[in-house]
């Protein structure tokens, strides 16, 4: 891969969402890579446990659901904004 296209990737999966306030690869793996060598497998199981002790897959669950109730409120601020003004119509 260039070098070009590895910076973009990084850049784009470091920018924050407005909807979810936080970036994609945040989403899916839990936490925000700060160069493109974090990237890299790290050697020591100790470090995939949250900080409370919860395994990362229980970390990123609950992670993904905050995610999608936010997503949700977001969609309905969203439509309330967009249908202010508007009549119902009914066919």
């Amino acid at each position: 891969m260039s070098t070009f296209l590895i910076l973009s990737l990084h850049i784009i999966n470091r920018v924050v969402h407005k909807t979810t306030n936080i970036s994609s690869f945040e989403v899916v793996y839990g936490f925000n890579h700060l160069t493109p060598l974090d990237l890299l497998p790290l050697p020591n199981p100790q470090d995939f446990l949250h900080k409370e002790r919860v395994t990362k897959v229980e970390f990123v669950k609950k992670m993904h659901e905050r995610i999608k109730n936010k997503i949700q409120q977001q969609t309905e601020k969203y439509r309330k904004h967009n249908n202010k003004g508007m009549r119902e119509v009914i066919f």
